[in-house]
């Protein structure tokens, strides 16, 4: 499969996939890859806002900016758009599969399983929990985004 476009898909889009598309983008522009990122949520509750500031905090402290993000909620047009649909967690990606159901399940898969990290399979959601939870999420993000890479280039 050849990949020139990937969207990470969460909940609200204001923590784990807007990480993951920084994390991505930043280590897709060290390492030369040419793919786009975006992310979106499968819920609308904020869309427009930008991410939530616990996960602005340890993006920053990580050298990820996240404060351009704004939220926008994930569009039947984009199972087209995108050659790659990663969903944070299974209640994502039953809504994308949902979704892509005649055009384009195989585009559809959970991003850290994608990505060849064997536990966990699901990116866990952050937002009810600690500041410790969010520093979590960027050094999962980053190991995921490395196995994204490897994979990618693999072919």
């Amino acid at each position: 499969m050849t990949v020139s476009s990937i969207l990470f898909v969460c909940l609200g889009n204001i923590c784990r996939s807007p990480l993951v598309e920084a994390v991505a983008r930043k280590h897709f522009a060290q390492v030369g890859l040419d793919i786009e990122v975006a992310s979106c949520g499968t819920g609308g509750w904020h869309v427009g806002a930008g991410a939530d500031s616990r996960m602005q905090m340890a993006a920053t402290a990580a050298g990820y900016d996240l404060h351009p993000h704004r939220a926008r909620q994930l569009r039947a047009t984009d199972v087209e758009r995108y050659d790659l649909l990663l969903a944070m967690d299974h209640d994502n990606l039953r809504e994308l599969q949902h979704m892509a159901a005649h055009q384009g399940q195989e585009k559809t898969a959970l991003f850290l399983e994608w990505a060849g990290v064997i536990s966990p399979h699901e990116f866990p959601d952050p937002y009810y929990g600690e500041r410790a939870d969010f520093m979590q999420s960027v050094l999962l993000a980053e190991q995921g985004v490395r196995g994204l890479i490897d994979r990618l280039r693999a072919g």
